[in-house]
């Protein structure tokens, strides 16, 4: 083993354990698989920033993050980026003070050759001078008690509200204060949030000071275009991506075609593996960069990591040879080939409209006899992890049928309302929608689910639910307390006939209750398009960012129909064969004002009901 330095003996010694065979008290190593190999890229890190933010290592021991950092490592990670001042009070399961955590993070790095950075923003007005300057000295204590720093990330937005006139001063004073205790550490700055004008500005102060204090710029979530930003910055500055690896809507690379029901119901943080998509991501914007360190707020995007490290040591590299070399080196050899099938298939699940994937029911079949087969491996968190995500894709596929299916039937009842009466044809449609809470269908499945929760509990912190386990936000992983929000539109419908019972005459009533009825079936010569949920929306031609974006309103647990629960800012939507001679009613349920356009041609606009 040769290695240029220490850090490229940690390396070495990871290229070495994910290409052996592991067994049971014994390393096999063929010397055919000898390398000399480097990275492309020498930036390849990921934030774990103690916080209460976090779903699950701010629940976490020194020790826990000393493995999680050496594990990194031994993928390639060379950087790691802590949050030192962000979130206030501690949380309630923090084990450890967080000015001690700091320290530690600092000295793990330190001891394992890697580069330790911050991510520092002003959440203060830095144009109030007391301010600017008790927040400079805030910085000075923080370097002078660090161990090691390497780099200091300060998000010009996203927290953060300061012009670059007034960020550019504090940075060059801040700088100032870190080359005094380390003197190689780099200053870096994001353009987040910036307006064009402000985005001039940070050029102009550029060009025209040219300051050596400055070591780089970041590219992040809501920043200006990686490419033009690198094509815009001199040379003489250093380029990272700060990508987002742990969200899944309302981020900086949502799931592509994601389905309505995974949406609402697994959220913005859940074990998302997508090594097929984020190697994408970062080989189409590696070339603009020195490298990247990664957003993640918890360990349930522990793949997206490992992908983005192998990717940034050499983009060409096979994605299932890195899903083979992760269950090696976690999951033992006997499963290399196996555990990156199945890491594959879960990531297909996610592919398209949920009641038309049947290899949802395959994949939870393949992952059900893994789990039968290796009961060993039932304390590894990384195997509860994707082991509960295909009980939970399954459920939710199954779920999604059972309670549209219910609907269905409730509209027949509806449909007979004239014979029955409004007031029993109300009480009958909702009595067969409630099915989906008073007969659950497959209540095994569930069980599986709330105990992998506590398992993940247990061993690694993961925090699912607000109430059970302190999450910190139902956004933030809480997965739990969304496994049985309706995926039909029984709460829209009780809060719906709540409202037609108060209406005065029989006919109000039966009038609306047909609109209800027909909402998805207007009739012959009609069309329906719900751009909500791709299963239900064939004429709608735009797959956009904010196609599988959520409207979170009422914290995740709206009542709304849930054709209104995702959007798109301009879908397009296509119509052929229509009657020339015909007129067409079009009604739009959503939020905000509906600009149509016909052939391109403006058209009236609609106030969205």
């Amino acid at each position: 083993m040769v290695c240029a330095d220490e850090r490229g003996v940690v390396f070495a010694i990871g290229e070495f354990l994910r290409n052996a065979e592991l067994s049971a008290k014994k390393i096999s190593f063929d010397r055919k698989n000898e390398i000399a190999t480097a990275p492309a890229y020498p930036i390849r890190g990921h934030q774990l920033g103690y916080r209460n933010t976090a779903n699950s290592w701010d629940a976490w021991s020194v020790a826990q993050y000393e493995q999680y950092i050496r594990e990194l490592a031994l993928f390639g990670s060379n950087c790691i980026e802590n949050i030192p001042f962000q979130d206030g009070p501690p949380g309630p399961v923090m084990k450890v003070p967080r000015d001690e955590m700091n320290t530690r993070m600092s000295e793990i790095c330190n001891n394992y050759g890697l580069d330790y950075w911050v991510w520092t923003p002003a959440d203060i007005d830095l144009s109030d001078s007391v301010k600017f300057l008790d927040e400079v000295h805030k910085h000075a204590g923080f370097y002078k008690q660090c161990p090691c720093l390497d780099g200091v990330f300060f998000p010009g937005g996203d927290p953060g509200n300061n012009h670059p006139r007034f960020v550019m001063p504090f940075l060059k004073a801040v700088a100032a204060e870190l080359k005094k205790y380390h003197p190689e550490a780099g200053m870096w700055i994001s353009l987040q949030g910036f307006s064009e004008e402000q985005v001039d500005y940070f050029y102009e102060y550029i060009e025209r000071n040219n300051p050596d204090w400055l070591t780089g710029v970041v590219s992040g979530p809501s920043s200006p275009d990686l490419a033009a930003t690198r094509h815009r910055l001199s040379a003489k500055y250093k380029h990272r991506h700060y990508p987002d690896l742990t969200h899944t809507v309302r981020c900086q690379y949502p799931v592509e075609n994601w389905d309505q029901a995974f949406a609402l119901t697994e959220g913005r943080e859940v074990c998302n593996p997508q090594p097929f998509y984020y190697a994408k991501i970062h080989n189409r914007y590696a070339p603009f960069t020195d490298g990247f360190l990664s957003y993640s707020d918890g360990v349930h995007d522990d793949v997206n990591k490992v992908i983005w490290s192998q990717m940034g040591w050499d983009p060409e590299k096979d994605v299932h040879k890195v899903m083979a070399e992760y269950s090696n080196f976690f999951f033992g050899s006997s499963l290399a080939d196996a555990g990156a099938d199945g890491i594959l298939a879960l990531d297909r699940n996610w592919a398209g409209p949920l009641e038309e994937n049947g290899g949802v029911e395959t994949t939870f079949a393949f992952w059900q006899n893994l789990e039968a087969s290796h009961p060993e491996l039932k304390g590894n968190w990384r195997w509860q992890q994707l082991v509960m995500r295909s009980y939970y894709d399954t459920y939710t596929r199954r779920r999604k049928i059972y309670e549209q299916n219910l609907e269905k039937e409730a509209n027949s009842i509806l449909a007979n309302v004239k014979s029955s009466g409004s007031e029993k044809a109300m009480e009958e449609a909702l009595r067969i929608v409630n099915k989906a809470e008073n007969e659950l269908i497959s209540p095994e499945l569930r069980q599986k689910i709330v105990d992998y929760c506590e398992a993940l509990n247990q061993s690694i912190g993961m925090q699912t639910s607000v109430t059970k386990y302190h999450a910190s936000g139902a956004e933030r992983g809480a997965i739990l307390d969304f496994l049985d929000y309706p995926l039909n539109n029984r709460w829209w419908l009780k809060d719906e006939f709540e409202k037609i019972g108060e209406m005065q005459s029989e006919k109000e009533k039966l009038d609306r209750l047909d609109i209800i009825r027909t909402w998805e079936n207007p009739g012959a010569g009609s069309y329906y398009d719900n751009v909500s949920d791709i299963s239900k929306g064939p004429r709608v031609k735009t797959v956009t960012e904010d196609a599988t974006d959520v409207a979170w309103w009422d914290n995740g647990l709206s009542r709304k129909r849930l054709s209104t629960q995702l959007f798109q800012n301009f879908p397009k939507l296509e119509y052929q064969d229509l009657d020339p001679k015909g007129r067409y009613l079009i009604r739009i349920a959503g939020y905000g004002d509906a600009l149509l356009r016909i052939d391109g041609e403006k058209g009236r606009t609609c106030i969205i009901q």
